[in-house]
């Protein structure tokens, strides 16, 4: 176990051998559950189900954004857990409000980005507004991002699930691994697919609960319609 959050280490930093390779760490049977979540998620991860994805994103962008804000913020000295403490609350919070998780995914960034625009004296100014407009960009586009977020975690679950599934293979499996940019391109190429097929293919929740209720309001009509015929002996 402590091996595994070893490996986890290496997605703090730029390191796409040790992103691929975490999959070595993997029993088969893990790389096969990994594989079907990672399937689901791309098929049908942005809708409802992405409570269940939102939350793991919220710890993940705690523990970036974390560092990078009190850094440009200039507070150094506090706790150094900060972060850990950070991520365990977007982490609930994401479970709970999804919407908050895409509010801050996009906020932050483009605030972070305002703010070095405006320069380190007026960092505040730049990334607060910066912030605000990004975050609620990010909270009306909610459709979008949680599909294309679900779609990319949906992506790399698959494929280092389908690696660590293949493992028995080590020949095979050792030369993909070997290329990790073509790994990183396989997984970029299934999140744009499965991005394409959540936005324009599958029905939006809206859509599926109308569909439900049409489904529910034909099934009354009949069967008030075989009440009738059976009131009158209509055969």
């Amino acid at each position: 176990m402590e091996g595994f959050l070893q490996a986890l280490k290496s997605y703090q930093t730029f390191n796409p051998s040790g992103w691929v390779g975490i999959y070595r760490l993997l029993p088969m049977w893990a790389g096969v559950v990994l594989a079907a979540v990672g399937m689901v998620l791309l098929l049908a991860g942005g809708g409802r189900m992405f409570r269940l994805v939102a939350g793991p994103v919220g710890a993940v962008l705690g523990l970036v954004w974390t560092g990078a804000l009190t850094q440009k913020l200039g507070m150094m000295d506090l706790d150094p857990r900060l972060p850990t403490f950070v991520a365990a609350g977007l982490m609930a919070v994401g479970f709970l409000f999804p919407h908050a998780v895409t509010f801050v995914g996009v906020g932050v960034p483009l605030g972070l980005v305002a703010g070095q625009v405006a320069g380190q004296n007026d960092f505040l100014l730049g990334f607060g507004p910066g912030f605000i407009v990004g975050g609620i960009a990010g909270a009306l586009l909610h459709r979008q991002v949680s599909s294309i977020v679900a779609s990319a975690v949906g992506a790399w679950l698959l494929v280092i699930g389908a690696l660590a599934a293949l493992h028995q293979f080590g020949g095979v499996v050792e030369a993909v691994a070997s290329r990790p940019w073509g790994v990183i391109i396989a997984a970029l190429l299934f999140a744009l697919a499965g991005s394409v097929y959540q936005l324009a293919v599958r029905p939006t929740p809206e859509e599926s609960d109308q569909k439900g209720a049409e489904r529910e309001k034909q099934k009354l009509r009949q069967a008030e319609q075989r009440a009738l015929e059976k009131r009158w002996g209509v055969k």
